[in-house]
């Protein structure tokens, strides 16, 4: 039997397919990973604690540049319950690496709000987050954040 390349390229191109199966299902995580990170930034901006909630993992450890370290309930109520008015919140320059069921988020806070006062403040910071796949959603499990 005498093979010639036109006999080999339908294996050859089925082979490289193949390969791009585990890159295409990281790109599809990561996208996932990468609509609920927006998904939490607009619950932020918009006090939406049913968002938040559905977002977040029970396990939630959810620290702040300050050192303050909450657990899911008290970091939702303290989201939603703040005095001052947020005027503008980014996720600047973010990066996503998912590594089997974890993803690592990481991206620059930049908001600006205002005080009942009438000052207004801006914050910047580096925030690291973790999210966990948990039943086929990707979750917050934990957030820490360092002053800029």
């Amino acid at each position: 039997m005498n093979i010639d390349r036109r006999h080999l390229a339908l294996p050859v191109l089925a082979i490289g397919l193949l390969g791009l199966l585990p890159a295409l299902a990281a790109s599809a995580d990561e996208e996932a990973v990468a609509k609920n990170v927006e998904a939490f930034r607009a619950a932020q901006f918009a006090l939406d604690a049913k968002a938040l909630d559905a977002l977040c993992a029970p396990e939630l450890s959810y620290s702040h540049s300050d050192a303050r370290v909450m657990d899911k309930a008290t970091f939702i109520t303290d989201a939603t319950q703040r005095t001052t008015k947020a005027l503008s919140l980014v996720y600047a320059d973010p990066t996503i690496r998912v590594v089997g069921d974890a993803a690592i988020v990481r991206f620059k806070w930049v908001s600006e709000s205002e005080a009942a006062d009438g000052k207004k403040r801006s914050t910047n910071l580096h925030i690291l987050m973790v999210w966990q796949k948990q039943g086929g959603d990707w979750k917050l499990l934990a957030r820490a954040a360092t002053k800029l």
